[in-house]
């Protein structure tokens, strides 16, 4: 009974499902019968709806949701900050399709019940297969990563051990293996993981129909295993998009390499602060070949750059062109705790607008208090969880937000997106690479940031003309 009751409290099946569009629902049109089978099934798995609530009247009758169902929509719509209508609108129905974890969320707890956890603060692990899709290395290379990230915020430390028994075992596995919970071929559920515990307590088993990489294409091994282990060690799920345990996988999100302040608050709360010692943040290698940006923008006089909580600002006075400060970017951006994704300036308003996941937040000056929005202020569907970079170009009153492969454009003035957008990247800015990690604008040009370069984009005349490394701002 014991082994039993370990596996119906699964921590984590990442499911992902195809993202398709629907018309927007209102009182006078039909739902469609996928459109009740998909929230049923949604809310049966992932808000406690009881299946004895299903309808019983034909599905091609229905205009809106029994009512039986409309409280637990309205769950699921306060959980992802949705207008809470308790109807099943389009915003709602993109949502239920999105990529995401397995775990319920209805209780909304930061911890489960009895918040389980290692009792020894040294907690060994092994990984008992490997995927032929990476290399060993990078394999193991993966799970330090992510292990790192959780022992930088607590007083953990993993070993890994080779052979006998370990705490946490990570293994790769296709359809059945062992724990009633068999994957489902390529695309459905990713990896799933046990709370910590005794037998298969704290392990991650990772589908192997899916394609692991630790570059930028198929699935990040890291990001999966990131959340994967908060699992592992006793975390369940986040209503903050920027954090690691939110629900949602994020498709080559930035915001999946780095804890946020509620992922830091909770494993806080279950193992304690790190030492001082351990506390200390390294600065991320500046110099490295391999060095890219998270974010950049200027306020001020000041040029910003952005890489995990780190910051380095740069002058724009020539006289003073060398003078480069640097620090945690929580001493500087006090109101912001999590991982900065992208930042744009008005100078005109003497502002800068700063985007973690969904929020953004106003700054005036640095060291300032903030006020915060949420960025589906600008229109943005409910689909778009964060911004990858942004710039605004005063001549024109617009502002660019870059998004994956796609840009949208913005009109400040009537405070709206222009029509015909999002439009893809490479189709409208000759020369620049399908995504964009940060961008500024300096003296009438656009730098735009992606990977290890930096692009000097003549906005006039629509072409790029010259291109540096991108850590060569910061004076590599």
């Amino acid at each position: 009974m014991e082994l039993l009751g370990l596996w119906i409290s699964v921590l984590g099946s990442l499911m992902f499902a195809e993202i398709s569009w629907t018309l927007p629902i209102d009182q006078d049109q039909q739902l469609r019968p996928e459109d009740l089978e998909l929230a049923e099934g949604y809310l049966r798995r992932f808000y406690n709806l009881d299946d004895r609530s299903r309808h019983r009247v034909p599905v091609r009758r229905i205009r809106s949701p029994p009512a039986v169902m409309e409280e637990k929509i309205r769950e699921m719509q306060n959980f992802f900050g949705l207008r809470e209508t308790g109807h099943l609108d389009s915003h709602t129905l993109e949502v239920m399709r999105e990529p995401r974890c397995g775990v319920p969320d209805v209780e909304n707890f930061s911890f489960y019940p009895g918040k389980p956890k290692w009792k020894n603060p040294t907690i060994t692990y092994m990984i008992a297969k490997y995927t032929p899709d990476m290399k060993r290395e990078d394999v193991e290379k993966s799970f330090r990563s992510a292990l790192k990230m959780w022992s930088d915020a607590a007083p953990l430390r993993f070993i890994k051990v080779n052979h006998g028994k370990a705490d946490i075992v990570l293994s790769f596995a296709r359809r059945t293996h062992g724990d009633f919970f068999p994957f489902d071929g390529p695309r459905g559920v990713l990896a799933h993981a046990f709370q910590p515990g005794e037998g298969m307590g704290g392990d991650v088993h990772f589908d192997e129909d899916e394609t692991w990489t630790a570059g930028r294409q198929g699935y990040s091994l890291f990001a999966v295993a990131a959340h994967e282990l908060g699992h592992s060690l006793g975390l369940t799920h986040s209503k903050d998009p920027s954090a690691i345990m939110y629900p949602n996988y994020r498709y080559r999100s930035s915001t999946q390499y780095s804890l946020s302040k509620d992922d830091v608050l909770g494993i806080q709360t279950l193992y304690g602060k790190p030492s001082k010692k351990e506390e200390t943040q390294q600065a991320p290698k500046k110099c490295d070949p391999n060095f890219s940006f998270d974010a950049a923008t200027v306020i001020g006089n000041v040029i910003v750059f952005f890489k995990n909580r780190y910051m380095w600002m740069r002058t724009t006075w020539t006289t003073y062109w060398n003078r480069l400060t640097e620090g945690h970017s929580s001493t500087y951006l006090p109101s912001i705790g999590s991982h900065v994704d992208a930042a744009y300036d008005i100078p005109a308003k003497g502002v800068a607008y700063i985007f973690t996941g969904h929020k953004y937040w106003v700054v005036e000056q640095l060291k300032m208090k903030s006020r915060s929005g949420s960025i589906h202020e600008y229109g943005f569907s409910s689909k778009i969880r964060q911004i990858d970079a942004a710039v605004h170009v005063s001549e024109y009153g617009k502002t660019f937000f870059f998004t994956g492969e796609f840009y949208y454009r913005y009109d400040e003035r009537k405070r709206r997106m222009d029509p015909g957008f999002p439009r893809l990247i490479q189709t409208d800015w000759p020369e620049i690479p399908r995504r964009v990690d940060a961008v500024f604008k300096l003296h009438g040009s656009i730098f735009l940031l992606s990977g290890i370069k930096s692009y000097q984009y003549d906005y006039r005349q629509k072409r790029v003309v010259k291109i540096i490394s991108a850590n060569s701002w910061l004076g590599c």
